[in-house]
């Protein structure tokens, strides 16, 4: 493993312990070149996926990518990072699982929105509100007012 300090390719694993419910090994390196340490995940990838863009696009999946949204939609939530990493970790899962390397982008969103409904409702709607491109704060009602269909008649009362 390159040490991102200096370069040197010559890097030492010092810690390897599970981490992500047993889905990633955690390993601490240590650069003899630089004195440098750092820390590297190692997963279990169980196929190349490619995401089908819906302009008809392809890219290939990004994990990080995935990561950074979700981590965006639940900043300043209260909900443990060791959830979240389980949440990501089930979702690539998913997608893994879903038998096909070419994943259109509206599956991975929905699969996304269905994970963030479970775990923290602000953080779905948040998602939401990007995924599907809300222009306007009636887009918001509509979306939440679809979330508590029955709060609407209790405001009829």
């Amino acid at each position: 493993m390159r040490c991102p300090f200096c370069g040197n390719v010559d890097t030492q694993v010092k810690d390897s312990r599970p981490a992500e419910d047993h889905v990633a090994i955690r390993r601490r390196r240590f650069c003899p070149a630089c004195g440098g340490r750092f820390t590297t995940y190692e997963r279990v990838q169980l196929r190349d996926l490619v995401v089908i863009k819906t302009n008809g696009r392809r890219e290939d999946f990004d994990r990080p990518k995935l990561e950074r949204s979700i981590r965006i939609a639940l900043q300043k939530r209260p909900v443990e990072p060791e959830r979240i990493d389980q949440m990501i970790s089930g979702i690539v899962r998913r997608l893994e699982s879903l038998g096909e390397t070419d994943i259109p982008s509206g599956t991975i969103g929905e699969i996304v929105m269905e994970s963030l409904a479970r775990i923290d409702t602000v953080a779905y709607v948040r998602f939401a509100s990007v995924y599907k491109n809300f222009q306007a704060a009636d887009d918001f009602d509509k979306f939440v007012s679809e979330l508590r269909p029955d709060h609407k008649d209790d405001l009829d009362a």
